[in-house]
């Protein structure tokens, strides 16, 4: 067995191959990950924003961001500077001698591969004249010479060659080390020791700690544990939280306390300035001595999130803690959303408590969009829009134009909006038309079944039950004026499709007249129809399983009932005059035949709903399954908002909801990926007792104030089928299973026969 040599290397070459691939597998991601993105493209995106969110803080703030911001700059010259040591080794590396190279007789002896005998001897003999040392030639190049000659001309040398790669046959193994030799030198031994005592017992292990123990204090959100755990007690405590405790809470929060978060500060002029807030606030509970309401931080903070929902001004060092505050707040009040469900949940399965209120998830949202927004709750929605201040809401509630809200404002004529809004400028007023235009407008369209079951339309008693909500988002602009121009051609389609309707019915009634009856038909008929209108009794109003009243759906499904029985009845009488009409005309065998074809096809009907149903299946399935593998971008719409310090997302909540219990059917899907089109499945368990139902299905906005949806949801939950323990499918007669033996029996004797036959 050949031997093993392990040996630093001396010439410092390999060391370099080491470093430079070292340097190579920094530099090359960073240079992907960490080269500033192109900046002629972003000022081109907030060039477009410009017309509609010119006057937002968050676009003022991002502007003087770009233009005092150094940071590109020195990352593209720490990247630069990585690239220069690297194409730098990388030209070391490629200068360096090569030394280990295949051995290769024939390039020694300057022949040919594949030379035949009497040439490798003649260029020997030439070589040996020009190299041999007693010519005066070099040793070590005679000495290549005749090694390369004994390979090419000696059988075991050729065998070695051919076989291990060298004449001299298998050599020792050698392992190189990709460091210098000075390392192991003796001389340096303490430094390289205290080098890699610092290194490896000192930096490591601090590094390795500090991350460890920062992220363990932080949930997957990027929320302090102790944050979720103080939420958590404060929901339990007060499972109706009114929109003053909210805050409170909220702002009780250790993303605002110093010891908990450096990013927090507490100044030395907080207790002149914050005092003046809290004066010119009014009542605020800063007597309240519960903690941590009592805190200096969290009465700071609850403070300045005031302050911003009245649209105070504030002195520069406060407004840079407010900014802090504000950009905070959305993502802890997501946090307690996520805390009310996970409560409400444990009520659910467990019991014991009571669950957080639905009105207190909803203040969580409304608290979200006030904040967004910087409006308090009891201000008008139109004070999201720019140069509208409380003076001018005057001429918006006036009793000639009476609006209200932001669709008020867009459903407007345009010379009616003109009018009103004269106390605007020509610029002001297209302005606040392009940001009015550029606020969403969500249609939403929900189906509900019954997944993973025969029946998809019955739901049945603890059954699984989806809803299927599609949401579509557009401009309100487009919206708006689609309408507008449609509102003349729909009053002239409803017109004409009215006039036909009464031809169609006038036509009917004609051609319902002129058919020829029995008078003791038609009179047998009305006395029929009369009685069953006699029989059906008055509509009493009855309660829901919920507890509603539903007395005006009962009529409407008396009504209808009545209305399919008479159907029914008419059905029949012409059924019994056909056939009797007709009873001399068709034999036995006929009647037979046309009923087999009639079974015919209603087995091919169901058979074709059945495909229909599997490939709908199918489909949503695949649908399904794409949402789980692809990761959508958070990165909607920008929200136009006044006050908020942050460039924000357009999200929403998606949630059902029984508003009569005040509580949650189904957990808030909060949906940050809506662009134009998405579809979403919310999925809750219905009641286990039968009867009607009635539901909300809410959308909620995380950013706009006046743009919430609530569509009603009416579920009718049926009494669960039976299991049967016998199902027909599953019994199998004897005779059928000795059939099927037979056939095998059959079938192996077949194959033997085949088998001997072409033998």
């Amino acid at each position: 067995m050949a031997g093993q040599q392990f040996q630093y290397d001396d010439s410092g070459n390999t060391f370099f191959y080491f470093l430079t691939s070292f340097v190579g597998l920094i530099v090359i991601p960073a240079t992907y990950y960490l080269w500033p993105r192109d900046q002629n493209a972003e000022q081109l995106r907030l060039k477009s924003l410009r017309r509609v969110h010119g006057r937002c803080l968050w676009y003022r703030l991002r502007l003087m961001k770009s233009q005092q911001s150094i940071v590109p700059t020195l990352k593209k010259a720490a990247l630069l500077f990585g690239w220069v040591v690297f194409l730098l080794l990388a030209y070391k590396v490629s200068k360096l001698d090569r030394e280990y190279q295949e051995y290769n007789p024939y390039e020694v002896l300057n022949l040919d591969p594949g030379a035949s005998l009497s040439e490798i001897k003649k260029q020997y003999r030439v070589l040996s004249l020009k190299y041999h040392p007693d010519k005066g030639g070099d040793e070590a190049t005679f000495m290549r010479i005749a090694k390369a000659y004994a390979a090419l001309t000696n059988e075991q040398s050729r065998q070695n060659w051919e076989i291990y790669g060298n004449p001299d046959g298998p050599g020792a193994t050698s392992f190189g080390i990709a460091l210098p030799a000075w390392i192991v030198d003796q001389k340096n031994s303490m430094l390289v020791l205290l080098v890699y005592g610092l290194a490896f017992m000192v930096i490591l292990p601090v590094v390795v700690g500090t991350w460890w123990y920062r992220s363990i204090r932080y949930s997957g959100d990027q929320i302090l544990i102790n944050t979720t755990q103080l939420f958590m007690h404060f929901m339990y405590k007060t499972p109706n939280m009114n929109m003053k405790r909210l805050a409170m809470v909220l702002t009780a929060a250790f993303e605002f306390d110093p010891r908990s978060n450096k990013e927090a500060t507490i100044r030395p002029t907080d207790n002149i300035e914050v005092p003046q807030l809290i004066r010119e606030l009014g009542n605020i509970n800063v007597k309240k001595k519960e903690p941590p309401f009592c805190y200096p931080y969290s009465l700071k903070a609850r403070v300045l999130v005031l302050a911003h929902l009245a649209r105070m001004d504030v002195s520069e060092e406060l407004e840079e803690d407010q900014r802090f505050v504000v950009r905070k707040s959305p993502a802890l009040l997501q946090e307690m959303i996520n805390v009310g469900c996970q409560l409400t949940m444990m009520a659910n399965s467990r019991g014991g408590f009571h669950a957080p209120r639905l009105v207190t998830i909803e203040n969580c949202m409304k608290l979200t969009q006030m904040i967004v927004q910087g409006l308090q709750e009891s201000k008008s929605p139109l004070l999201q829009l720019p140069h509208f201040e409380e003076e001018h809401l005057r001429y918006c509630i006036s009793k000639k134009y009476k609006v209200r809200s932001l669709q008020d404002l867009v459903s407007l004529k345009d010379s009616d909006r003109r009018s009103m809004l004269r106390f605007l400028g020509e610029e002001k007023y297209d302005e606040v038309m392009a940001v009015l235009g550029s606020f969403p407008h969500i249609t939403m369209d929900t189906k509900l079944q019954v997944l993973d079951d025969e029946d998809s339309n019955n739901i049945t008693a603890g059954s699984i039950v989806t809803v299927t909500v599609t949401l579509t988002r557009k401009r309100m602009a487009e919206v708006f004026e689609k309408e507008q121009e449609s509102t003349p051609c729909l009053a002239e389609e409803t017109a004409t499709t009215e006039e036909a309707q009464g031809d169609t019915s006038k036509t009917k009634t004609k051609v319902w007249q002129n058919k020829s009856k029995g008078a003791k038909k038609t009179a047998k008929s009305k006395k029929k129809k009369l009685t069953k209108k006699k029989a059906t009794p008055a509509p009493a109003k009855t309660k829901q399983a919920n507890g509603n009243v539903a007395g005006n759906e009962v009529v409407v499904a008396a009504a209808a009932t009545a209305a399919a029985k008479e159907e029914e009845d008419e059905v029949s009488d012409k059924g019994s005059e056909s056939d009797e009409g007709e009873a001399n005309k068709d034999s036995p065998s006929e009647r037979d035949e046309d009923s087999d074809k009639q079974s015919d096809t209603e087995v091919d009907e169901m058979a074709g709903d059945d495909e229909e149903e599997w490939e709908a299946l199918q489909q949503s399935i695949q649908r399904r399954e794409r949402a789980l593998l692809e990761t959508k971008s958070k990165v909607t719409h920008p929200v136009y908002s006044l006050y908020f310090p942050e460039e924000k997302q357009e999200w929403w909540w998606l949630y059902i909801a029984d508003r009569r219990d005040q509580t949650l059917v189904s957990m808030p899907y909060h949906v940050c990926t809506l662009k134009d089109t998405e579809e979403v499945e919310l999925k809750f368990p219905a009641p286990s007792k039968t009867g009607n139902y009635q539901y909300s299905v809410i959308l909620r906005s995380d950013s706009y104030l006046g743009l919430d949806q609530i569509k009603p949801l009416k579920l009718e939950v049926h009494e669960a089928k039976a299991m049967l323990d016998n199902h027909p499918q599953w019994d199998i007669p004897d005779t059928e299973e000795e059939d099927e033996e037979q056939e095998d029996s059959d079938g192996i004797e077949e194959s033997e026969d085949d088998d001997e036959d072409n033998d």
